[in-house]
């Protein structure tokens, strides 16, 4: 062989040699890129939820605090007393937003073990400044700042079941819009959690600071449970509306919120115009309870529990993480104005049995 014949062969060997090596270098970087897609890969988690955690779980930070951890969340929103009655095939978990609920959905679903409760709010009710102005004047309520104080319920309550009307409290004459009976709005307990809670602080409140537990109890309490329901006509089935509509001025003076909700709109630096949040002195913690119904569903259910980010995203959202009540006060304390960080002066009522709980809401609406 010639010295041109064999430099040819070398190039050809060369040639064969440098072809095989990109060839295995090409499968190497796809078998790495799929080792690297399974690392970052995630589940997807179906869930019903109450319509007031959508905002936190549509959050761009938490879908990726959450990615972070290999889960993706779809959800669904439903009022927590309704979703009984959807169909739980295909779900994941139920978020409703008190344990009554979770326990019914538990039982329905065959689901043993503890409860996962990630975070909680407190209930409130947020006024206009003439209203808690005028409560305040005639005994119903005590203000702690300009925008910030108590609802007295037993004084409340009194006035409810005496068909008051705003015109009959002194100073209310200044104010065109105060007009009617003095009643609170509040959601369908028949399907909203907030609405029933409602109903089990006043019954609590009625029967003398004892939980309705019989049908003695519930048939005391069930008059007055019927005005506090049939003044407000309809009722929305979810507290975000009533809410967005307290906010933009077109609702009834008194309407009974989350504090959750207030305080999300608070750190997003939202203007809430003269509002003012009254903590009832005997209201009812919302405890938000996941119910997991598959692995995935408990594995979502500890992280939003134990995962510091995501406890931290919860607050941001206005939610009080279960056993770390430090963030909560770290994070509102620009907003005391408004904000009773410390439930101070806030007796809590302990909640009927489920199937007490819905007779009351039974009663109180027919």
């Amino acid at each position: 062989m010639g010295f041109r014949e064999h430099a040819a062969a070398v190039r050809r060997i060369f040639g064969i040699v440098l072809a095989v090596l990109l060839i295995g270098g090409v499968i190497v970087a796809v078998v790495a890129g799929r080792d690297k897609d399974k690392g970052t890969a995630t589940t997807t988690v179906r869930g019903v939820i109450g319509s007031e955690k959508a905002e936190f779980f549509a959050d761009p930070d938490v879908v990726k605090a959450l990615a972070d951890k290999g889960v993706t969340v779809k959800t669904e929103t439903s009022g927590s007393w309704a979703m009984e009655n959807l169909p739980l095939k295909g779900y994941d978990f139920a978020f409703p937003s008190s344990e009554s609920p979770a326990a019914e959905l538990a039982r329905k679903a065959g689901v043993n073990g503890t409860p996962l409760r990630p975070f909680y709010s407190p209930l409130v009710v947020v006024a206009h400044r003439n209203a808690a102005g005028v409560l305040a004047d005639n005994g119903l309520a005590t203000l702690t700042g300009k925008n910030t104080g108590t609802l007295k319920m037993a004084a409340y309550l009194k006035a409810a079941k005496e068909d008051r009307t705003w015109q009959q409290l002194k100073g209310s004459q200044k104010y065109s819009e105060l007009n009617g009976v003095v009643s609170v709005t509040s959601t369908d307990p028949a399907q909203s959690n907030s609405g029933a809670l409602y109903l089990a602080a006043a019954s609590y409140v009625a029967n003398g600071g004892r939980i309705v537990a019989n049908d003695a109890d519930v048939a005391r309490t069930t008059p007055l449970l019927k005005k506090l329901i049939s003044v407000q006509g309809a009722q929305q089935s979810s507290s975000d509306a009533p809410f967005r509509d307290f906010i933009s001025g077109a609702a009834n003076p008194l309407v009974l919120v989350y504090e959750s909700q207030v305080a999300s709109l608070l750190m997003q630096k939202q203007d809430v115009g003269d509002m003012v949040v009254l903590y009832p002195d005997v209201t009812v913690n919302s405890d938000h309870t996941l119910v997991p119904l598959t692995p995935e569903g408990r594995k979502l259910g500890e992280l939003l529990s134990g995962d510091k980010k995501l406890r931290e995203l919860a607050v941001r959202h206005g939610f009080r993480p279960q056993g770390a009540a430090s963030e909560f006060i770290a994070a509102t304390a620009p907003h005391t104005a408004y904000l009773n960080q410390r439930l101070t002066g806030v007796r809590q009522a302990p909640v009927p049995k489920a199937e007490v709980l819905r007779d009351l809401a039974r009663r109180a609406r027919s």
